[in-house]
């Protein structure tokens, strides 16, 4: 199971395609509310959450992925629950998931210290220990996979969907959508 953690003032690009790409690849997703049942992001797209924090089963996990915007960063930091849920994730060898804002969570918890990491311009001062990649639309670092903004959203999520089902289904996937 992969758990989305949307909190209010998620960044909605960077969250609906990796959703979009992994459900397509037939991978079980929920959208997790953090701070309720219907989120609005950033942008004022409201998104009614397949489920609320307190309903995950953290031993069906197989991935926990963050999306940015400030906002929805602030939401999640405010929230022992979704701190928990990717300490957990991360103790436990799951994979580990964030894009734009999102990696600095991971950097406060110390999961991305001394690995390679991503995250939105301009964040990399709250990126910790990390070994930062710049220019990169996304790095994979064993477990834990980092993006930098909504517009690398795409190939954020097909690295998740690779993790999870392999190359060449997410080869099959970026068909499908017609990358170019």
């Amino acid at each position: 199971m992969v758990y989305v953690s949307l909190g209010t003032g998620f960044e909605e690009t960077e969250a609906i395609a990796p959703i979009d790409l992994l459900r397509r690849a037939g991978i079980p997703t929920l959208t997790v509310g953090v701070d309720g049942a219907t989120i609005t992001g950033s942008h004022g797209i409201a998104v009614e959450a397949d489920i609320t924090i307190d309903q995950m089963d953290l031993t069906e996990l197989d991935m926990i992925v963050l999306p940015g915007g400030l906002g929805g960063v602030a939401t999640a930091r405010k929230s022992q629950l979704a701190l928990d849920a990717l300490r957990f994730a991360w103790e436990n060898d799951r994979f580990v998931a964030a894009i734009g804002a999102g990696p600095t969570v991971l950097a406060d918890l110390g999961i991305t210290d001394g690995r390679s990491a991503t995250c939105y311009p301009g964040c990399e001062s709250g990126m910790g220990s990390a070994v930062m990649v710049p220019d990169a639309p996304c790095v994979r670092d064993g477990k834990l996979i980092t993006g930098t903004s909504a517009g690398c959203a795409i190939p954020f999520g097909l690295a998740l969907v690779e993790a999870l089902k392999g190359t060449e289904v997410a080869q099959k996937i970026a068909t499908q959508i017609v990358i170019r």
